[in-house]
């Protein structure tokens, strides 16, 4: 079976690059499609294979300026000619889905989100006001191509990395999506065996969503520790303003993050998620996660329950971390203040275990049955039955 790929960019190793090279290594033969690759900022497995790119990949420091070419993503992706493959599968965040697919070539869309520079957090990456206005032609024109190309001419199927997403794919595309959590390896974690140190953990990627600066601001107002570790836009202007108690690492390898993740009191996670891969990973090192209670994280963490006892399926030690119910200093700092007067209740290798319900055996075995699904033409157009909640 010939199999082509498609994902929106590769100019760094995220979390949908993990998955991509997941689907890479099930796929060895597979050609990639992308807009935009800048060579070494991704693993050798992926670089090793064909790799089409489209007209924008000739644009001087594109690499390093790519979103400035919004406006020129859906022509763009629309010149890859992708006849001839028996399966496309796109991993999309942004119009890897919204490729030109042949006439009766199935195409499985595995989201992250819909494009989120147009729907849920347009204000966040075109700004307000004026700014905002004046991109209002811009936004309108891309919502209609992203909704004209979410059909089932364009996509057989949706899968969702969450229930947030498939509801985000519902409300702008009137599609359902079965959600298959992203495969996330705990291998290079090991699971925590001695008490953690005093320091809280924020992992950041330093743009609008993330959120870094109100858990900056939360710290200030606590005597406690914070390490920071991660890299990005806003990170100069967080960091020289950060008061004594808080440290920014900046970028760190594997090694150091399955350390700081071991030996952290908890990871604050402050922003409005589309999955998560940080609290899992960290949750697969036997922390607990502090985290806003809305998005991906909803699925990832089991929250705390006011009154444990009011379950009985659950055992209290059942539970990996807590929510705050807005990204505010003050609502952080509650939550901390909560968490220590509780932490006694969080047991590592409970945790552990619910981490390791996210990975890439179970993502396989899921996927396998979408693929199945949309190589049968009798199937391709009905997967509500999918449509449940993921637990």
């Amino acid at each position: 079976m010939r199999v082509g790929l498609v994902h929106d960019w590769l100019t760094g190793f995220r979390g949908g690059e993990r998955v991509l090279l997941h689907l890479a290594r099930r796929f060895p033969d597979a050609d990639l499609f992308t807009l935009i690759h800048e060579p070494g900022s991704v693993p050798a497995e992926i670089e090793a294979r064909r790799i089409f790119t489209s007209p924008l990949d000739r644009f001087p420091g594109r690499g390093g300026h790519y979103r400035k070419l919004l406006p020129f993503f859906p022509w763009a992706i629309r010149r890859f000619d992708l006849r001839g493959y028996d399966l496309l599968i796109s991993t999309s965040h942004a119009v890897a889905k919204s490729i030109r697919v042949p006439r009766g070539t199935p195409h499985l869309s595995y989201c992250f989100t819909p494009m989120r520079y147009v729907w849920d957090q347009a204000d966040a990456y075109l700004g307000t006001g004026l700014q905002r206005r004046l991109a209002s032609p811009l936004v309108k024109g891309l919502r209609r191509f992203d909704v004209a190309t979410s059909g089932e001419d364009s996509v057989t199927r949706f899968v969702a990395i969450s229930n947030d997403v498939a509801g985000r794919i519902r409300r702008h595309y009137g599609r359902s999506a079965r959600v298959i959590p992203p495969p996330v390896d705990l291998s290079w974690i090991p699971a925590a065996h001695s008490p953690p140190e005093e320091e809280y953990l924020l992992v950041g990627g330093f743009v609008p969503y993330k959120c870094e600066q109100i858990v900056i601001e939360a710290f200030r107002r606590l005597d406690r520790r914070l390490l920071v570790v991660g890299d990005g836009p806003t990170r100069r202007r967080i960091e020289r303003d950060s008061p004594s108690n808080v440290r920014f690492l900046g970028r760190v390898d594997d090694a150091r993050l399955a350390s700081l993740y071991q030996n952290c009191r908890a990871l604050i996670y402050p922003q409005h998620e589309d999955f998560g891969l940080i609290a899992v990973e960290a949750q697969g090192a036997g922390r607990p996660v502090i985290g806003f209670g809305q998005g991906g994280l909803v699925d990832t963490v089991r929250p705390l329950r006011e009154d444990p006892t009011s379950i009985p399926s659950q055992d209290p030690l059942d539970a990996t971390g807590l929510f705050f119910e807005e990204q505010t200093p003050e609502a952080i700092c509650a939550a901390i203040e909560k968490f220590e007067k509780v932490e006694a209740q969080f047991e590592p290798a409970s945790i552990r275990r619910w981490a390791e319900r996210f990975s890439p055996s179970r993502f396989d075995a899921d996927i396998d049955d979408e693929i199945a699904a949309v190589l049968r033409p009798s199937t391709v157009l009905s997967h509500s039955k999918h449509d449940a909640r993921f637990s």
